[in-house]
């Protein structure tokens, strides 16, 4: 399969992602507080293995062999996040001197090795002691995420443009408060959809809160997205194929579109919105970008009796599977960035995430090879490619992952990265998937040069 490097414009950022928790490691030093991740993983039997993030790759050390191994690949963005509890160890109050100036180097190597940081500001660590204090049911947390969005803005705005507020609220409110395998772990839908309402305003008043402090910020939200289907075209599986798509993919964008929440689904919750005055107007705060995290399609089958969305997906019959059992379908990234780009009125897009998690074998000599994972980033480029060629503005692709790293409920078993990391040494070693995919970038930035 080929990529159609052409359709790409010529200023694409070419990235890896990461988030904190996953890969900082040094959890109790320099002031950093625990998060509600390390008191999920530290829960017997939340985490495959009963792994837990304390040393991860311990990024928090070896940030510069990494930035080291992006130069490597010839990348020129990476999406990392900050840790709220190591900037803002309370939740709320002061700010840590030593965790900030972490953020501060690191994101003074990466311009130095001419990387752009794209920056996070919440990828699902919250501070134990705002969820002791309630966590994201609660008005007041959204406040202090927006409090906390400018101390880092006015630290970091001088040289970071790019900034997402929130990485996956349907993970933080779905996963977290209603099916109760993410941190807080909790199954409450009222909780959830409150914990939904709140996130989304914090990500308002965050994007307010940046662009206060940093006049040039280019400010998004990361979602991620599902193609949903009917596993059949029975009126009932139809309606649940819509009812899916309202739960993964409109209750996210509809109303940071500015067209407020759908209205079929708040009545499918049945759960009253904690709404104030002015919120939806703070949540459809002007989007500079919007980012996509696109694995994998659902194809569900209707489920009267199950949890909401009284939807379930179903396994399909010979169809390619990543490691994590998701089914690979580039097409839907394809798809949802036409969608984005149709139905939403995106002005850039980025993918924030994309990648699939293989058994990988390491050879007598080291090196690491995973031929389907070269696979699944050609077939996903291409999609890219053929997207932004249909008008997509596609503006940058970010791999996940570019390390090796602690996959949440799955612990250590899963492997995303691009480059193979052995827990044990923390030796790093660049994949097959990492080679092929420098291989693209340097193709794609001869092709700019040539056509300059």
């Amino acid at each position: 399969m080929t990529i159609d490097l052409a359709a790409l414009p010529h200023d694409f950022l070419w990235g890896t992602a990461t988030s904190a928790y996953q890969i900082e490691g040094a959890v109790a030093e320099d002031g950093r507080s625990p998060s509600i991740w390390d008191t999920f993983s530290h829960t017997p039997g939340k985490i495959a293995g009963d792994d837990h993030g304390d040393v991860a790759c311990d990024h928090y050390h070896r940030w510069r062999e990494d930035i080291e191994l992006m130069r490597r690949l010839g990348t020129n963005a990476y999406r990392l996040s900050i840790a709220w509890p190591r900037v803002v160890p309370d939740g709320d109050g002061p700010m840590n001197p030593k965790g900030l100036a972490f953020y501060d180097e690191l994101v003074d190597g990466l311009l130095a090795a001419g990387i752009t940081p794209s920056v996070t500001l919440y990828h699902w660590d919250l501070p134990q002691t705002l969820q002791d204090r309630g966590g994201w049911p609660e008005r007041a947390t959204a406040e202090h995420f927006a409090a906390y969005a400018s101390v880092v803005a006015e630290r970091l705005g001088d040289r970071v443009t790019h900034w997402a507020t929130l990485n996956e609220p349907l993970c933080s409110a779905w996963i977290g408060h209603l099916e109760g395998t993410m941190a807080p772990g909790l199954t409450d839908l009222t909780a959830a959809v409150r914990a939904s309402y709140h996130l989304l305003l914090g990500h308002g008043l965050a994007a307010q809160a940046i662009r206060a402090s940093a006049a040039d910020a280019e400010v998004g939200i990361v979602t991620n997205l599902s193609t949903v289907h009917a596993a059949s075209d029975r009126p009932e599986d139809l309606a649940a194929a819509r009812r899916m798509d309202g739960h993964t993919n409109r209750w996210w964008l509809d109303p940071v579109h500015g067209r407020g929440f759908p209205a079929d689904m708040r009545e499918l919750y049945g759960v009253e919105l904690p709404e104030q005055p002015g919120d939806l107007e703070t949540i459809a705060a002007p989007l500079d970008w919007l980012g996509l995290n696109y694995y994998f399609p659902a194809t569900v089958t209707d489920d009267p009796t199950g949890p909401v969305p009284h939807a379930r997906a179903i396994r399909r019959p010979d169809v390619a599977r990543t490691g994590m059992d998701w089914e690979v379908d580039a097409s839907g990234m394809e798809t949802l960035l036409l969608r984005l780009t149709e139905e939403y009125g995106a002005r850039k897009l980025y993918v924030t995430e994309n990648g699939s998690a293989y058994e990988d074998v390491v050879r007598p000599d080291g090196t690491v090879d995973d031929p389907e994972r070269q696979d699944y980033l050609v077939q996903h480029l291409a999609a890219c490619a053929s997207a932004a060629r249909k008008g997509a503005p596609l503006a940058g692709y970010f791999a996940w992952s570019l390390l090796d790293n602690f996959e949440w409920a799955y612990g250590y078993a899963k492997r995303f990265g691009l480059v193979h990391v052995d827990y044990g040494t923390q030796v790093r070693t660049i994949k097959g998937s990492g080679r092929r995919y420098a291989e693209i970038v340097r193709a794609h930035r001869s092709r700019a040069r040539d056509a300059a």
